[in-house]
């Protein structure tokens, strides 16, 4: 079992480790090393070096194809046609920031508004989905008097001062401040089965975090939640399962900020967000990653009263915030995911994914859960006893990872031990590139066991 907070590290390349790339990628290596420094880690055993995209595809210099089975950033494909061309045609003609009155962004914004439930009115721009997490956070701040925060035990909610400190997942010396105190999060593999319990568990947790920061003398200010507890092990289901804690925080005189960074614009295949799924209704949203497809753009989207009370009475400006050209790249992600149908496609490519991990889950007691919905899926590996006591085994998910890679398809893992497989590609993954997913799995389980043979029953490399 690995050490919580170190998921980042179940799949990061080692330079230590004396891993060779070839003459030239290790010279680049080399040169990364010296002017970039610690900071800066690589994914994989045996890094990946990419010099371009093109839907769910990367390729390496050499024309080498790599299958694409976590980069949501990229929500609509690597190099996508629709959002090039509308960033070089804006940047042809002006690219300048919102003090001035322009159309785009006001278009945009009744657009994107248009998505959520009509209490939510109101949106502010930033760059990315860390900014938004820190102004959600002084919005609340503001709206509520305190600073005491709910988090999930693994969390990762960004990289600024506010919002590292609400993610613990970044690992040990990332040291939480007292005004940020974490719950367990929901565990669908470990905790009662029994209808109601795991949302009565969850809130009781929730409850007790806020006991504890007017026990440290704070004023409770905000739960905020990744709504899909991605970074935590993915957690979808049963569905309502935070509805409770959102309550006793409401009751408690909080506010409830969804982080929609990773499950936000369709990627569960059901709905637009991830909150929605847990019939809940968040004060704040906040928006990141996939809303440019690589452009820096973030956003947080809010109730009239909380946001107006923010802006009269706190001067907030982003020079790069809500941008010409961030917007056009916008535009042009909800042209693609509305015209070309991506959310009935991430709900059919998803279930046809599933279906297949479930399959292989059958044949092999590693596997201790399949979960997950449209497509953003995970596999979590335990030790062969199996059941709710399961021993989490990150080793397992590290040699996995590392064993697709080397199949040319790119994941990675998560959880608050390290042992959950996370696949989350673009939205335009399809079922021909999920097959190929599925038929590299199998392969790599039937390569590794606890002794590094074979697993019993699985047909090997025959």
């Amino acid at each position: 079992m690995s050490t919580p907070g170190r998921m980042h590290m179940v799949n990061g390349f080692d330079p230590a480790a004396g891993t060779r790339l070839g003459p030239r990628a290790n010279a680049l290596l080399e040169r990364r090393q010296r002017v970039l420094g610690a900071p800066y880690r690589l994914f994989y055993e045996n890094p990946v070096e990419v010099s371009r995209g093109d839907g769910a595809l990367l390729f390496d210099p050499d024309g080498v194809e790599y299958l694409d089975a976590y980069n949501n950033v990229p929500a609509v494909g690597h190099a996508n046609p629709r959002v090039r061309a509308a960033v070089d045609a804006q940047l042809g003609r002006v690219n300048t920031h919102t003090r001035y009155l322009t159309e785009e962004v006001v278009t945009y914004s009744e657009r994107l508004l248009s998505l959520f439930p009509g209490y939510l009115e109101q949106v502010v721009f930033a760059c990315t989905g860390s900014e938004a997490v820190d102004l959600a956070v002084r919005i609340a701040g503001h709206v509520t008097g305190g600073t005491g925060v709910v988090i999930t035990s693994n969390a990762y909610h960004g990289t600024t001062q506010a919002s590292a400190a609400l993610s613990p997942s970044l690992g040990p010396n990332n040291v939480l401040p007292p005004h940020v105190v974490t719950v367990p999060a929901p565990d669908p593999l470990r905790d009662p089965v029994e209808e109601g319990a795991a949302a009565a568990l969850f809130s009781q947790r929730v409850n007790d975090a806020i006991d504890e920061l007017e026990r440290r003398g704070l004023t409770f200010s905000a739960l905020i939640i990744d709504s899909v507890l991605s970074s935590d092990g993915l957690v979808t289901h049963p569905a309502g399962v935070i509805r409770e804690a959102v309550d006793t925080a409401r009751r408690r005189g909080g506010i409830y900020i969804a982080d929609e960074v990773q499950p936000g614009f369709g990627r569960l295949g059901s709905t637009w967000w991830g909150f929605a799924r847990h019939g809940v209704e968040p004060d704040l949203v906040v928006l990141g990653k996939p809303m440019g497809n690589g452009l820096p753009i973030s956003a947080v989207v809010g109730r009239r009263a909380h946001m107006e009370a923010f802006g009269r009475d706190v001067r907030y400006f982003n020079t790069f915030g809500g941008t010409a050209v961030s917007v056009a790249a916008a535009t042009a992600v909800l042209d693609e995911i509305e015209d070309r149908g991506l959310l009935p496609h991430a709900s059919t490519v998803g279930g046809h994914l599933k279906k297949g991990l479930d399959e292989i889950a059958s044949r092999d007691e590693r596997i201790g859960q399949v979960r997950g919905e449209g497509l953003f899926l995970a596999v979590e590996f335990v030790g062969r006893d199996g059941g709710p006591d399961a021993v989490p085994d990150a080793d397992l998910a590290g040699r996995v990872v590392n064993g697709l890679r080397a199949r040319r398809v790119l994941v990675s893992a998560s959880g608050r031990w390290s042992n959950v497989l996370k696949i989350r590609p673009p939205l335009v993954f399809d079922t021909h590139h999920a097959d190929r997913l599925l038929t590299a799995l199998d392969d790599v389980l039937g390569d590794v066991s606890d002794a590094g043979g074979p697993r019993p029953g699985s047909r090997g490399d025959s």
